[in-house]
């Protein structure tokens, strides 16, 4: 299905942001949709599967359909086809990340842009910590 994307050039190391984007427990605070979020597995790989609490207080499961390890993963919630995730490294301490969604959702892009810029804020923050 074809996908719309917003992207969003971070100054922040591509294994800095792949870990925000991948680890569970950091999705509420970027994630303007999610209140909390679980995997069943101890990290996020194709085939894995969990739970999101949406902010409306919804549990709802979740899949990863495709996943490769530093660069993108995608995934089915509740069964639908929902946002990619890229991240793309544009030297040692800058990357581009970029979320696609089906062009149905197309107004989700607006919660997709809140959560880059919550992203932003997040990793160079840990950047500057480091």
């Amino acid at each position: 299905m074809e996908k719309l994307w917003v992207r969003r050039d971070i100054d922040a190391p591509q294994a800095v942001v792949w870990e925000l984007l991948t680890d569970p427990k950091y999705w509420p605070e970027w994630g303007p949709s999610v209140r909390r979020a679980e995997v069943d597995d101890d990290r996020l790989r194709k085939g894995a599967k969990g739970k999101v609490t949406t902010v409306a207080g919804l549990d709802v499961p979740f899949e990863i359909t495709e996943f490769d390890e530093g660069v993108r993963w995608s995934w089915k919630v509740a069964g639908v086809s929902a946002t990619d995730h890229t991240v793309e490294p544009l030297g040692p301490a800058r990357c581009r990340v970029a979320f696609g969604v089906p062009w149905p959702a197309a107004p989700y892009l607006a919660v997709c842009r809140l959560a880059l810029e919550r992203i932003e804020s997040m990793a160079e923050a840990i950047t500057v910590s480091s």
